[in-house]
């Protein structure tokens, strides 16, 4: 009897230890299906959000040249206050040169002279001096 026990004890240990090896070789497979799984799964939504960083990307460039696009014209804005001051020196002065012009013709009394208010004297006497 005590060599049936023993047997039977021996089976029992022996088919634990079977199990146990089984689970043991089969639990990379286990664990390697379950990534697999989840990769499956969860791929799609990656790639969506893949795709929407993309699309997020391209809008913040597209706007970020917009603002520096903006910045520069307004720097050159900022530089070009001289270019307004020098205009309106040369108006001014045109304006005495015309104003002298006047007094003179009105000192010569030259009545075959037409005055020099007529636009294209005004169009002449800006382009002189804007150049």
């Amino acid at each position: 009897m005590e060599d049936q026990e023993m047997q039977l004890k021996v089976r029992r240990v022996t088919d634990k230890f079977t199990e146990s090896m089984y689970v043991l070789a089969n639990e990379p497979s286990v664990a390697l299906y379950r990534l697999q799984e989840h990769v499956r799964r969860s791929l799609p939504e990656l790639v969506q959000h893949k795709t929407d960083m993309q699309s997020w990307e391209e809008q913040s460039q597209g706007a970020i040249y917009t603002v520096e696009y903006a910045c520069s014209a307004v720097k050159s804005m900022t530089n070009s206050s001289m270019y307004f001051k020098n205009i309106d020196s040369l108006l001014r002065q045109a304006i005495s040169m015309k104003e002298q012009i006047s007094s003179s013709q009105g000192r010569c009394n030259w009545p075959h002279h037409p005055p020099p208010d007529t636009p294209a004297v005004w169009s002449f006497i800006l382009f002189v001096f804007i150049l």
